[in-house]
């Protein structure tokens, strides 16, 4: 299953979204949540406190 490039939850089949710009980069999307604070607020995931990378970075694991 893939996992959402933004919150990095598991993603059922059957749901979520895949983005596809114009460059032909493509993003993995499991909610509207999720699609709006990367794409439309331009938000970054270690700074967004839901997250489980901001929770990897709180701990120490990822720098």
């Amino acid at each position: 299953m893939p996992r959402c490039d933004f919150c990095r939850k598991q993603i059922e089949p059957g749901t979520g979204k895949i983005f596809v710009k114009k460059d032909g980069k493509a993003f993995d999307l499991c909610s509207s949540k999720c699609e709006k604070n990367l794409l439309k607020l331009k938000r970054k995931a270690r700074t967004t406190k839901w997250t489980e990378e901001y929770a990897d970075v709180k701990k120490g694991v990822k720098k």
